[in-house]
């Protein structure tokens, strides 16, 4: 069985006789240096994919046998599943575009990426530095009314030959998915204005905010009909929630309608989703176990995140875990007998309703030995009556 027909029978909850192990490692990848060239193809028609905004360790740790590998063949390698291919290939698979009433300009000074967008009823400008924002787009509602104006004269494209590549170059080794922009709360809160203003605009201008998640919602129906159109089997919420910033209250009353609404156009198309959840969620267990979400990406259990593996796997509900160690054990000042230990309390705790990585990425710090050692378990790992697969033949190589 080929990792892409394991990942697809674990959605459909058929049986499977492998354990998948999808690491995102491009976060360590980019962050030491390595160079990773587009499918020519791709760049053909596409242009050169924008680098990502990731600042380099200042002593790059990398085994010499991987340094010369792009990422799809540093999986292949390993091996292991890849996931989204905007990560792995740079190759992103829609866009957004704008009639010619909406001007976007974009400077850099002094590290600083500064975003224009102008239209007929103004503008709004975004300051961000490595992919974090210095100002948001979004400042109050008098902002609103441009950004109603941008939404009404867009349109989300999703791009055939762009899946076409990137399920070329993944083959048998996963399925192609992606992730796509936010819910309207979580667009409010993570890209347009941050948590405080998007706090401060729903509760002093009600109306307001009102109008405007409509009109996101508005917007997103258009998106969801492309995206449920194409080709795509497996869809991400890449939400990044925290129960910090999305108490149980907000996530009731502004997430949990909207992600229900969406799951059911999803399941009705046939397709399958899960939502990235990659903060504290304690508080939120008793929402997301009645959800219908076919599985949680992400999840990140003691000691990195606020959950044991014991309340996750009862907060689930039987969801599939994508996802489940915590990315801090891959750093060489932890023990490797405390990250081998975990790893194999996840793979007896979650499989067959698992598939298997970090929660959720591999910092450029990390060991890539130690993805290498979750590797070779899973390249001998068998199931057993007991759904457990731990065996004197399936201990890994990883380095101690």
């Amino acid at each position: 069985m080929t990792l892409r027909e394991a990942i697809l029978r674990t959605f459909r909850r058929e049986p499977v006789d492998r354990l998948i192990w999808q690491p995102r490692i491009y976060y360590w990848y980019y962050g030491n240096g390595l160079p990773n060239p587009a499918p020519e193809e791709y760049v053909r028609i596409h242009g050169e994919p924008p680098p990502f905004p990731i600042e380099r360790v200042a002593e790059p740790n990398v085994p010499e046998e991987y340094r010369s590998s792009s990422m799809i063949e540093l999986y292949r390698k390993l091996p292991a599943s890849p996931r989204y291919p905007q990560e792995v290939l740079g190759v992103r698979l829609f866009e957004i575009q704008y009639d010619r009433t909406v001007q976007i300009h974009q400077t850099r000074e002094n590290g600083r990426v500064i975003t224009v967008m102008r239209t007929p009823v103004g503008e709004l400008r975004e300051v961000s530095s490595h992919g974090y924002h210095n100002e948001y787009l979004l400042k109050g509602p008098d902002d609103f009314r441009v950004m109603q104006y941008v939404l009404d004269h867009s349109e989300f494209v999703f791009w055939h030959d762009a899946f076409r590549i990137a399920d070329q170059e993944f083959g048998d080794l996963g399925v192609v998915t992606t992730f796509y922009p936010r819910s309207p709360l979580q667009r409010l809160i993570v890209e347009w204005m941050g948590f405080e203003n998007a706090v401060f605009a729903l509760t002093d201008y009600p109306r307001e905010s009102s109008e405007l998640l409509r009109a996101i919602e508005d917007w997103d129906d258009r998106m969801y009909d492309v995206l449920l159109s194409s080709p795509l089997q497996i869809f991400n919420f890449g939400e990044n929630i925290d129960a910090n910033i999305d108490p149980p209250h907000y996530f009731e009353r502004y997430l949990e309608p909207y992600y229900e609404r969406r799951i059911s156009q999803i399941h009705a198309a046939g397709k399958f989703c899960h939502i990235h959840i990659d903060g504290a969620m304690k508080l939120l267990l008793p929402i997301i176990r009645r959800m219908s979400f076919d599985g949680i990406e992400a999840a990140t259990p003691l000691p990195q995140g606020d959950v044991t593996l014991e309340e996750l796997k009862e907060g689930l509900g039987g969801k599939i875990l994508v996802d489940g160690i915590p990315a801090i054990l891959f750093l060489p000042n932890y023990p490797m007998g405390q990250f081998e230990e975990f790893v194999w309390k996840v793979i007896e705790m979650f499989w067959p309703n698992l598939i298997l990585g970090i929660s959720d990425e591999l910092p450029p710090g990390g060991d890539i030995r130690r993805v290498k050692y979750v590797s070779d378990i899973a390249e001998s790992w068998k199931p057993t009556a007991s759904s457990s697969g731990r065996s004197a033949e399936a201990t890994g190589s990883g380095s101690r």
